[in-house]
């Protein structure tokens, strides 16, 4: 009886199903998280009776074949890159995207990362930086006697020095776009890696057509709603009891085929 088989996966399925959401849930308040989507595929189908092969006279094809499907599989774990809300911070270096794009980063071993997590900070040094400590690219240092830091929605940054009231330019953000941001490589701690399925990224200046623009004092909240988590929390938890469902019943069917051979 293969019904214990195709349940099982079935099962496993919805585990995984719960995994991400709960990892969703988990990072409702996580600055620039994506939510994700757990993606499933039927497996392969074993054959009884194939389709337009000829009828018992050999003189007719059949209309329709007979397949048993034999379970599912998790497919893919998709990143649903949809913008999510703006919250004014009043913090000067928090700046969120509002539209297309991702803020590149430097690693530590110099490799370009990227982010959608803007709430940037300044280093020893005056580079501006994430939390973890990786500058953010292009490379631009705020002087130590500025008083006041200016970003503009193209990008621009401006430092106010000392008492003077003229603004000096000090750097030019750019973004970055990707064909396929479902591809990027979620790395942890808000950032991506590009892949060979996310494409090469393609560089601009905020505000330009196809890249979002800046917005200073604001941050991009999660994406996560939480009425549609909790809803699809019920129904996979409903499936996974269904499933459970159908391995009890076989289980019931094993145990009269076994009492009626006693």
């Amino acid at each position: 009886m293969r019904a214990l088989a195709i349940a099982a996966t079935g099962m496993n399925a919805q585990q995984t199903n719960v995994e991400v959401i709960a990892n969703n849930i988990a990072n409702i308040n996580t600055t620039g998280f994506k939510r994700s989507r757990a993606e499933f595929t039927d497996l392969l189908y074993q054959t009884e009776r194939v389709a337009g092969a000829p009828n018992r006279g050999g003189q007719e094809a059949v209309p329709e074949g007979a397949h048993i499907g034999l379970g599912t599989r998790t497919a893919a774990v998709r990143n649903l890159h949809m913008q999510g809300s703006l919250t004014s911070t009043g913090n000067k270096l928090d700046l969120a995207l509002n539209g297309r794009g991702w803020f590149q980063v430097a690693s530590t071993n110099g490799e370009n990362l990227y982010t959608r997590a803007g709430s940037f900070n300044k280093n020893a040094t005056g580079q501006i930086v994430t939390a973890d400590g990786y500058v953010v690219q292009p490379a631009m240092t705020i002087p130590p006697d500025a008083t006041d830091v200016v970003v503009n929605e193209t990008g621009q940054v401006y430092a106010r020095v000392g008492a003077t009231s003229t603004l000096q330019l000090i750097g030019q953000l750019t973004v970055a776009n990707f064909t396929n941001d479902a591809g990027l490589d979620p790395l942890g701690g808000n950032l991506y890696r590009e892949t060979t399925a996310s494409g090469a990224p393609v560089l601009g200046v905020p505000g330009d057509p196809g890249f979002g623009t800046v917005q200073q004092g604001y941050l991009e909240n999660s994406n996560v709603d939480p009425v549609k988590e909790i809803t699809e929390l019920i129904s996979a938890q409903r499936a996974y009891e269904m499933n459970s469902k159908v391995i009890q019943a076989a289980d019931d069917m094993f145990s009269t085929v076994t009492k009626g051979l006693r």
